[in-house]
């Protein structure tokens, strides 16, 4: 409930303060001179980070990371449920239902299927302050412009933030050496799509927490049915 709490909360600090999200988001941005071609009152510039080969890479590693993992703990799954009677390790198989049940629904369902196809909150490259065509809309917002895939929540926070809840599944005797790399992901990816111009401060930060509050609450429901 807590964790509920505070991604409300935080969403209403986001909307109530939007220059938040122009602030972050204009410390990636170079501006520039516009051309003559350009019309009167354009801003023009670019995010030098979405160009670069080595961030664009990094990027695609991260993005297809959580889904390879999640690959690999649908075979241990289905390895478990080959096992039978005393054999069984019923723990084990709790454990890989809720972190596959919090990946189904939190990242896929919620975030990309739900929000980011009717929440319509362009992204920082798409609005005016940056060089895009539509205007600027504060978080949770449903008066943006953009069609389909838009700023509203993001996706690989989600993702990143799913990476993160598996650290408490993963042993004890192994936690100490997963730990950094696995939160140097969790936390660069969503700083990469900051960087990238492709989401605001608030749909990041708003992205990675939500797969915590859904973890958690799979965690909660499926603690009370033992």
């Amino acid at each position: 409930m807590l964790l509920f709490w505070t991604w409300w909360a935080l969403l209403i600090v986001f909307r109530a303060f939007p220059g938040i999200d122009i602030y972050f988001s204009q410390l990636f941005f170079l501006r520039t001179d516009c051309d003559a071609a350009a019309a009167g009152g354009s801003v023009c510039g670019g995010f030098p980070y979405r160009d670069s080969g080595n961030f664009d890479l990094l990027r695609t590693v991260f993005f297809r990371l959580p889904y390879v993992v999640a690959i690999v703990m649908v075979w241990k799954l289905i390895e478990c449920h080959q096992q039978h009677g005393a054999t069984f390790n019923v723990g084990r198989a709790r454990k890989l239902k809720v972190a596959l049940g919090t990946l189904l629904i939190g990242p896929v369902l919620l975030v990309n299927v739900i929000l980011k196809e009717h929440w319509g909150r362009p992204r920082p490259i798409q609005t005016d302050i940056f060089g895009g065509a539509l205007h600027f809309v504060e978080a949770g917002s449903l008066a943006g412009k953009c069609v389909s895939n838009c700023s509203f929540i993001s996706g690989e926070a989600a993702s990143a933030g799913w990476l993160f809840c598996l650290l408490l599944f993963v042993p004890k005797s192994l936690r100490y050496a997963v730990a950094a790399p696995l939160a140097a992901v969790s936390i660069l990816t969503p700083a990469m799509r900051l960087s990238f111009g492709a989401h605001y401060l608030s749909d990041v930060v708003l992205g990675w927490l939500s797969s915590l509050v859904v973890f958690a609450a799979l965690l909660a429901l499926t603690e009370s049915q033992q």
